[in-house]
């Protein structure tokens, strides 16, 4: 009998796939969040009058802020944790989600600046999610898992907007564009309590042992991240000269563009394909709310299934390299395929081009788990925010972009175009600039 009790109490815990599970959640609200305007942007250019471009430069407000504030996000991230500084952004991007609600109280040029600026601020408090997300997977995960739990919390975006896109087309529908970011306000505030009951470092959380903890550091995981944070000693915080480096790196630089290439694919979904179905195919907000939901599940499924190919190839003995540039390279091939949808009529041909493009943008979504195989554990953080830096650039250019292309041609079919390059380019990268991937030494 004590010799089966010893055994159980051996027995390693599994505690960090409910961590990524909490990433999944609160990186499904960040998704939502960010895709409130573009379901609610017809009836709200409707009621407060605003033209394509004007919708695209609102749409960019979120990327403006975003990007800015990534290098200083991931030097918080790196100085005080990812627990407190995560908990922050949660509350403030709900926040200001919530405030936007109230932007229909005005008219004209005042609403526009209200509402650009709100977005903005929503923005720079989304900032450090998905360094945290990287950081929090790389010191929660052997390198043969971290594909799966990167592939996981990065699917989230695809479930945003199963889960939610139905829920806002409905308030929509039923109420108004107004109560789509006061429900999505709401939930995230609540949320924050869930994280800050849940989220601890590997050998400080309550419910994971010693072997799971030796498991995940024998297998690679930077289970020490954070443990200068708890001496009590003041910190300088990370280097940001480091910075310089890795923009001289090869590797990171296609990485960094290939990653640029894939949020385009990334943002024209969030911002302007509701749109697309509205004005383009001429469906209903409610129909366009469902409809976007199954290219969204596609995603999700491949998003799930380019990380767990990609770890099973690591596991039968395939190089770093080639078990993550594979998924990718597949995948931006058939992202590829939403350039059909030009030349079919047909709202189920449509739908079956979106599905397959954005099953494809799902399993070559792996830039999250490279990230966290490349970082240098110094300024894990830091390096996130580098990688969200160059990617979401195209949550500025891609919806102001796309506004242009529709106002002067007066269709969509030039912007499929212009997403479909750029998937593309983002496979011409992993296949002839990043080379082998293995993590970057600083000097």
């Amino acid at each position: 009998m004590e010799t089966s009790t010893a055994m159980l109490a051996q027995k390693k815990t599994n505690v960090r796939w409910m961590i990524v599970a909490v990433l999944f959640m609160i990186t499904a609200i960040n998704y939502a969040d960010r895709a409130t305007i573009s379901l609610a942007g017809p009836e709200m250019a409707k009621e407060l009058k605003f033209n394509s471009v004007t919708m695209g430069y609102i749409f960019s407000a979120f990327g403006w802020s975003y990007v800015i504030a990534q290098l200083p996000g991931g030097w918080l991230l790196d100085k005080f944790g990812s627990k407190i500084i995560y908990s922050f952004s949660i509350f403030f991007w709900s926040l200001f989600t919530l405030l936007t609600g109230t932007v229909g109280f005005l008219s004209g040029l005042s609403a526009v600046v209200l509402l650009f600026a709100l977005r903005f601020f929503v923005g720079a408090s989304e900032a450090p999610s998905f360094p945290a997300n990287s950081r929090i997977v790389a010191a929660w995960f052997p390198k043969d898992e971290r594909g799966t739990a990167s592939a996981i919390f990065n699917s989230a975006q695809y479930a945003a907007t199963v889960i939610f896109a139905p829920l806002m087309g409905w308030l929509i529908h039923t109420f108004s564009w107004h109560y789509v970011f006061t429900v999505m306000g709401v939930l995230g505030i609540l949320f924050v309590f869930v994280w800050n009951k849940m989220i601890y470092d590997p050998k400080d959380h309550p419910m994971a042992n010693d072997e799971e903890v030796a498991y995940i550091e024998e297998g690679g995981g930077l289970v020490s991240m954070d443990m200068h944070m708890k001496s009590g000693a003041p910190t300088e915080g990370p280097k940001l000269q480091y910075v310089g480096q890795l923009l001289k790196n090869r590797m990171m630089v296609g990485i960094y563009l290939a990653q640029y290439c894939i949020n385009a694919l990334t943002y024209f979904f969030i911002t302007w394909f509701p749109v697309y179905l509205v004005k383009e195919k001429h469906m209903t907000i409610l129909k366009a709310g469902f409809v976007a939901a199954i290219p969204a599940v596609c995603g999700f499924i491949g998003g799930v299934l380019g990380g767990v190919l990609s770890d099973a190839m690591l596991r039968r003995g395939y190089s770093l390299t080639v078990a993550r540039k594979t998924p990718i390279v597949l995948g931006m091939l058939l992202s590829m395929t939403m350039v059909f949808c030009n030349y079919v009529e047909l709202e189920s041909a449509v739908i079956f081009f979106m599905a397959l493009a954005f099953f494809g943008k799902g399993i070559g979504a792996l830039g999250w788990a490279v990230n966290s195989d490349t970082a240098p554990k110094q300024i894990a953080g830091l390096s996130g925010g580098l990688l969200n830096v160059c990617g979401n650039i195209s949550s500025i250019t891609t919806p102001i972009a796309i506004g242009y292309i529709i106002e002067s041609t007066g269709s969509f079919n030039g912007a499929l175009v212009y997403v479909g390059v750029h998937a593309f380019i983002a496979m011409a990268c992993y296949l002839f600039v990043v080379g082998e991937i293995k993590r970057v030494e600083l000097k």
